[in-house]
């Protein structure tokens, strides 16, 4: 009983393990002869080669069924979202607060408007095509450089007065600030029916108050010619049309809520789940 319960030194542990390595005098590595570590070996080796094998085999195969310039299922959104720039997030959605006397308050404000429209520079959209037509610009083929489609030319001088070339500071000074408005895109949505979708703000809650605004482009609309988008792979210069919204006659020293909505067929703003579904509303409150 002793004997059992007697305790192994260290130097009897090490050479006990060492024996387990490799053992001299059976000539078994890890308590196996050389033969059969080849075997195991090839054995396990075989084994992940077919199964890498079937991994990648089944890879090709579902890369085979995807629509490179489509998704398969996009069915989330049946109407495009609005976004709103500049965009200024409070507690309770957006938010634009700012005092005219005071250029600290609006500077940042200026400042994300000419960042933002860096995309839409003339530099920018040189990749682009010049588009005339007043209709959906449908193209069956890939016109383009290196298998795309073309895209049409949106540039920051299409927002006239609210370009940022003829007032750099987007009338924030004087009270009468520009906004811009982006529709999101849905690829092969078609909006408006063969009518041009138009932004239309309001006062939330009282529509019947006058609200004096200029629109850019014309009227606040999105030209036919922008749409259907084909998605990023088939139109890589893809630019979002714009529409700029200046008001003109807002209340100083005032929260004011107001909502900016698409006005077009196949477009609803009514949907409680999602409050920027072809609608954005914001706070503005402008102090002197």
């Amino acid at each position: 009983m002793a004997t059992l319960n007697e305790k192994k030194t260290c130097s009897e542990r090490m050479e006990n393990f060492r024996r387990f390595v490799w053992n001299p005098e059976t000539k078994l590595f890890m308590g196996r002869t050389l033969i059969n570590w080849v075997w195991i070996s090839l054995y396990y080796l075989a084994f992940y080669v077919v199964m890498s094998g079937l991994f990648a085999l089944s890879i090709y195969s579902l890369m085979r069924t995807v629509n490179p310039y489509e998704p398969d299922y996009q069915d989330q959104l049946k109407s495009p979202g609005v976004t709103l720039r500049p965009d200024v997030y409070g507690d309770r959605g957006l938010q634009i607060y700012y005092n005219v006397s005071d250029n600290k308050t609006w500077e940042g404000l200026v400042t994300t408007l000419r960042t933002f429209l860096t995309a839409y520079t003339p530099a920018a959209q040189r990749l682009n095509i010049n588009c005339t037509s007043d209709t959906y610009f449908i193209q069956d083929t890939f016109d383009g450089p290196n298998k795309t489609k073309l895209s049409c030319k949106f540039t920051s001088d299409m927002l006239q007065n609210c370009s940022g070339i003829t007032d750099p500071t987007f009338g924030f000074p004087e009270g009468k600030p520009c906004f811009i408005i982006k529709m999101n895109r849905i690829i092969k949505f078609f909006p408006g029916n063969g009518t041009a979708p138009r932004v239309d703000c309001t006062y939330v809650g009282d529509e019947s108050r006058p609200l004096e605004v200029d629109y850019y482009p014309v009227n606040g609309t999105f030209n036919l010619h922008y749409f259907p988008y084909y998605g990023k792979k088939a139109q890589p210069s893809y630019s979002n049309p714009l529409v700029a919204v200046k008001f003109l006659n807002i209340t100083r020293n005032v929260e004011l809520k107001i909502v900016c909505k698409i006005i077009g067929a196949g477009i609803t703003f009514d949907n409680v789940h999602d409050p920027y579904e072809g609608k954005v509303e914001f706070k503005l409150k402008i102090e002197d």
